[in-house]
């Protein structure tokens, strides 16, 4: 199994970092896109994941690509579940499928 850098970014803190950028309080960005702050205060830092929908509020508000936010969420999602210690035990108990396997 090929081994995949494990530097990926939350997309949380990408859209954080544009917030800052652009002086506007997530308070008022969440009301701007229709999200609850607490969800919005969640994905920003990294305990929530970012939804497609809400990828495509904040492509529409900020410009920002939701095809990008969403490729950075995969990325994400796959380093985390590479360094899962119950999904690498599994891992190594499950073999290539051929069709004589079944």
């Amino acid at each position: 199994m090929v081994s995949k850098s494990t530097n990926a970014t939350h997309p949380g803190e990408v859209i954080k970092d544009e917030l800052i950028s652009r002086g506007i309080p997530q308070k008022d960005f969440a009301r701007c896109i229709g999200v609850p702050y607490t969800m919005l205060n969640d994905i920003l830092n990294e305990r929530r994941p970012l939804s497609a929908a809400i990828a495509l509020y904040i492509e529409a508000s900020l410009g920002i690509s939701a095809d990008l936010l969403m490729g950075l969420q995969v990325d994400y999602n796959m380093k985390i579940a590479r360094q899962n210690t119950e999904i690498r035990r599994r891992l190594r108990s499950v073999r290539s499928y051929t069709a004589t396997s079944v």
